[in-house]
């Protein structure tokens, strides 16, 4: 039969709420899952560590200028001086291919990205409350109390947004989270309009 198109799934949600953590958790357990994580583009130096096309596809400042002017990025920023964001062409390509594309990403980014491709699921992560929301970030023990603040302001913020996404991820037990996860992904693989071409060949065949 036909091979379907893959989808795109957004996560995104507060500093704190652990979506790295939780996509980190997935891609660990389910390796074959045919499900990818997207990878950003950066104009930052890189670094011993860091693999082209795997940590970063990294670009001059000339090549990323290019792509915001041609319209070849879901979504950038500015940050320290370094350009960062998600190049179009490396997503399409696997979506094409049958591929599932995760990005995870800030709230704001996450929103551009929706806008910018057909079907894109969206997927909030939250925390269990605001109070656990807050001792996760005090226990990181990396930030002031006036960071840690100004980024449950942030986070106050950004679930104003929450109506663009599709579904909520309350990320109280890892473990049910990243099982909650998967069954989105695979939940939405099964649906109609993902479908259109192997419910044709089948209704030929009958």
């Amino acid at each position: 039969m036909s091979n379907k198109q893959g989808t795109v799934f957004v996560v995104s949600g507060p500093s704190g709420t652990g979506k790295g953590t939780i996509m980190e958790e997935y891609f660990k357990r389910y390796p074959h899952d045919n499900t990818f994580l997207s990878i950003s583009a950066t104009t930052r130096s890189p670094r011993p560590s860091d693999i082209e096309g795997v940590t970063y596809y990294f670009k001059t400042k000339e090549e990323f200028e290019d792509l915001i002017a041609n319209d070849g990025l879901a979504e950038w920023a500015e940050f320290c001086g370094n350009y960062y964001g998600t190049p179009k062409k490396p997503v399409n390509d696997m979506v094409a291919e049958g591929k599932n594309v995760v990005l995870e990403i800030e709230v704001q980014g996450g929103c551009s990205v929706m806008e910018k491709f057909d079907n894109a699921v969206g997927i909030f992560v939250l925390p269990p409350s605001f109070t656990e929301l807050k001792n996760r970030l005090v226990s990181r023990n990396t930030e002031t109390i006036d960071v840690i603040e100004s980024r449950l302001s942030r986070a106050r913020e950004e679930i104003q947004e929450i109506d663009k996404y599709e579904y909520i991820l309350i990320n109280d037990d890892l473990d049910k989270a990243v099982e909650t996860f998967r069954s989105i992904l695979i939940g939405e693989s099964q649906r109609v309009i993902r479908n259109k071409n192997i419910i044709k060949e089948v209704c030929e065949i009958c």
